[in-house]
């Protein structure tokens, strides 16, 4: 499969203006390359995607959070729908992220509505998963992200989509590593997306839907480091997060995944 690198921006940059560069220098970066084996995407905030859609760019954009009350409309002040997203220009949203649990208390049952709300409106959906520093101390990563899954199997269990397989990204983050510098071995990483792939493909139906599923890692992923990463062939690409503000470190990140992958 070709390697999905994706750059979350975040509550990044401050303007329209400079989110607007960023964008553009990516595609100059983009233009001087051939990453035949890679495919891109950035996130930026919701209030910038609109008028980043009408640049002429080949690089996906998603959004970082939707609605879980309604795909639609709705008197739910403040959230943004996947319908509404999608009319905006994106077609992918991030799901899970670590802060999102943290800081706003999302639960699997919010995520999973989250999900059903993105792909009733023809959004894909990048699932992030990952355990605290805490949980990796105490060895129990494997049975926290078994547990973070199990919204997958509900999915799996009732829902009639078929084409989940290029409409769904798991991303591994843990959150002991996410903008801390602290960055698990290339053999921990391989090791813990290998387990996640084995634990979704357990789940019944799913390799009518998913085949063999596209996971990500993300935390502290580099310029410096992504080539080790990408060597792993259980990594099939990168969510990242401060490297993504840097139009040379992303595009770097692309480019050590498009020549792993194109090598394997």
């Amino acid at each position: 499969m070709q390697a999905w690198v994706i750059g979350n921006w975040k509550q990044n940059p401050a303007t329209l203006q400079a989110a607007k560069t960023l964008l553009a220098d990516i595609n100059t970066e983009l233009k001087s390359a051939d990453l035949a084996a890679c495919r891109l995407m950035v996130v930026p905030s919701l209030v910038h995607v609109s008028s980043l859609q009408q640049q002429e760019t080949a690089i996906a954009i998603g959004v970082q959070d939707i609605s879980a009350h309604s795909a639609e409309t709705g008197a739910f002040t403040g959230d943004c729908s996947a319908a509404q997203v999608r009319d905006a220009g994106a077609t992918w949203v991030l799901v899970g992220h670590s802060e999102r649990r943290q800081y706003y208390g999302e639960d699997e049952a919010t995520l999973y509505q989250k999900i059903k709300n993105a792909l009733s409106q023809q959004l894909g959906v990048i699932f992030c998963v990952g355990e605290t520093k805490e949980q990796y101390d105490s060895e129990q990563t494997f049975s926290v992200l078994a547990s973070q899954l199990t919204v997958i199997e509900q999915l799996l269990a009732e829902s009639n989509e078929e084409s989940l397989a290029e409409r769904l990204i798991i991303a591994y983050e843990p959150v002991w590593a996410i903008g801390t510098g602290k960055v698990p071995t290339v053999e921990e990483v391989a090791s813990t997306h290998t387990h996640i792939k084995a634990v979704i493909q357990g789940y019944a139906g799913a390799e009518a839907a998913l085949g063999e599923p596209c996971v990500l890692y993300g935390g502290s992923v580099n310029a410096a480091n992504a080539a080790q990463f990408a060597q792993a062939d259980s990594v099939n690409g990168a969510l990242v997060g401060g490297a993504a503000l840097q139009a040379d470190s992303f595009f770097a990140i692309a480019a050590a995944f498009s020549t792993a992958k194109s090598n394997s």
